[in-house]
This record gives C-alpha cells, sequence and structure tokens, in this order.
C-alpha cells in the first residue's frame, strides 16, 4: 500500500483505508481460525488468484488509458475508484463473516 501511495496512481488516504480494510479482514480470519478452527482464505468465491487476475486488469487499463478516469463529471485516478470498490467489497465480506461466525459461536457455546 505504502507503494501505490508513493507511486501517485492511488491517494495516501484510499491506500491507507485499504490497508485498515485488509487487516480487519485479516484479523476476523485470524481469530475464526483460532476460535472455530477453519481458515477460509477466500470470500464469496473470490480468492487470492482472482484478486490477482483482478489487479493484471488494472494495471492493463492503467497502462492502455493512463491514470485517471471521469466518473460522472468528476476526474479521480483509477486506482482510487478500484481501492474504494475493494474497500467497500473488504467490508462487507467482513461484516457478513463476522456475524456467521458470531452466530456459530453463539450456538456452539454451552449455556448453563
Amino acid at each position: 500500500m505504502a507503494g501505490l501511495a508513493a507511486s501517485g496512481y492511488m491517494t495516501p488516504l484510499v491506500a491507507m483505508a485499504l490497508l485498515v480494510a485488509f487487516l480487519l479482514l485479516a484479523i476476523e480470519v485470524y481469530l475464526a481460525t483460532y476460535t472455530i478452527g477453519s481458515f477460509h482464505l477466500s470470500f464469496f468465491n473470490l480468492g487470492p488468484t482472482e484478486v490477482r487476475i483482478i489487479l493484471a486488469i488494472g494495471n492493463i487499463a492503467l497502462y492502455v488509458r493512463g491514470p485517471w478516469s471521469h466518473i460522472a463529471g468528476h476526474r479521480f485516478l483509477l486506482f482510487d475508484i478500484g481501492g474504494v470498490v475493494a474497500i467497500f467489497g473488504m467490508g462487507i465480506m467482513f461484516i457478513y463473516a463476522t456475524i456467521r461466525h458470531s452466530v456459530q459461536l453463539y450456538r456452539e457455546q454451552r449455556l448453563p
């Protein structure tokens, strides 16, 4: 994320928010692995290989079209748009996994 922020293709604020979203999701996976005993590297059929393919497509788009994109008459960096979409996607994955694992732990809890 520091490399993207320093490159000028993504603003530092979006890179920092993307890093926070990634770390939240990673911590949820680590906690689920410890408490439930299940390690899930992918969510909603989106794993590391699919993410690498999406990043490769983004790099090709950056090379072909340049760093700027226009949405609703406003000019944004291409990787800022992708970063914001990724932040929302990881946020949804985090909320979904947290609720699912909390419900599972609640059901497995022994009541007195």
